[in-house]
């Protein structure tokens, strides 16, 4: 199922998160905002390499929300290094977010995430393969054959790979509607963008209402008619966490619950793999972290990536294993100079 908060329809097609990701490739540091997939997604067909925090981990202060409870701000750059580098210097505690970033203050390292750049990141890690839903690739298909190559490169590098392990309530995780996502962003969205507005020093819109009415105003300049607002429109008619949005809430606490975290802590793994951004919604309802890199090149000379994901707090081990996969590839190729002419 697609996200509704991206216009282009799905969170890996986001105009802006595919801007950004394009920008890294010139850039030696960019930053995201995931939600829903906008860090790992236009880094996974951007081929360069993008890290979705925990939330909390990184404050969200002054940052345009959706949901407080989904959102996180992470690095989108060129290199494991150089995106570690950058995590390294945004991580911690901050007044203006000051709950969240508290909470998460438990799980930044002493030390910092340098030391986690190691070749041997791969040795004795646990990765879980996950199943059908995830690696779904026709016979014989040049993603299959690549993907394939990696496990058993990931292998000789000392890992240990368990192969097609399955998320519990996976199908409803994937749908947004029934995972209670949808509800839930529809809802948190009003009240986070009308708190972050009424807080602006200066701005000609102080509300959702107002923004809808700015477009309603300016639609040829906003292209309502080809975008429209229905989104908005959705969000501005709800009323704040009532007793249905809190159990589509709690929902989402009991799939990730029985889901990522039962399976993680059952086969004792230090990470999940998948491919591209397809764990999307895993991560997202639960806001665990996640790391793209790049993976390879379809028939066409398209990229793809690799996701490697885990719980709260995964962080170190997670750049232990994407850094060494990396290190070991070296898949990325810079991409033509024609290619950046957007």
């Amino acid at each position: 199922m697609q996200n509704p908060y991206v216009r282009s329809g799905s969170p890996c097609g986001s105009s802006s998160g595919s801007a950004i990701a394009a920008a890294a490739n010139l850039a030696t540091v960019t930053l995201g905002t995931e939600t829903f997939g906008s860090i790992i997604c236009p880094s996974a067909f951007n081929s360069v390499v993008g890290i979705k925090p925990t939330v909390g981990l990184t404050s969200r202060s002054v940052v345009i929300p959706i949901s407080p409870r989904q959102d996180t701000i992470g690095p989108i750059c060129r290199t494991v290094k150089d995106a570690v580098y950058v995590l390294d210097a945004i991580v911690g505690y901050d007044i203006y977010d000051a709950k969240a970033t508290k909470e998460a203050a438990k799980y930044i390292p002493q030390g910092g995430y340098l030391k986690f750049l190691k070749l041997d990141g791969l040795k004795s890690k646990r990765v879980g393969i996950l199943g059908k839903d995830f690696f779904d690739f026709p016979k014989n298909s040049l993603r299959g054959k690549v993907f394939e190559h990696h496990f058993n490169l990931m292998r000789k590098k000392g890992a240990m790979l368990i192969d097609n392990l399955q998320i519990a309530n996976i199908s409803v995780i994937l749908d947004y509607n029934q995972s209670g996502e949808e509800l839930a962003l529809t809802t948190e969205f009003k009240m986070a963008i009308n708190e972050y507005l009424s807080q602006l020093t200066s701005s000609p819109v102080r509300s959702l209402a107002d923004i809808i009415s700015f477009n309603e105003n300016h639609d040829k300049e906003e292209k309502i008619k080809e975008y429209d607002q229905q989104v908005f429109l959705d969000s501005e008619s709800t009323n704040g966490i009532n007793s249905t949005v809190r159990n589509a809430i709690s929902n989402m606490a009991q799939l990730s619950s029985r889901g990522i975290e039962t399976l993680m802590r059952e086969k004792q793994l230090d990470a999940i793999v998948t491919p591209d951004a397809t764990v999307i919604n895993v991560l997202a309802i639960g806001g665990y972290p996640g790391i793209s890199v790049p993976a390879g090149y379809d028939e066409t000379g398209a990229p793809f990536g690799i996701c490697f994901g885990g719980l709260k707090g995964y962080e170190p081990r997670l750049i232990e294993i994407a850094y060494a996969f990396e290190q070991a590839t070296k898949v990325r190729k810079p991409p033509p100079f024609k290619s950046l002419l957007f």
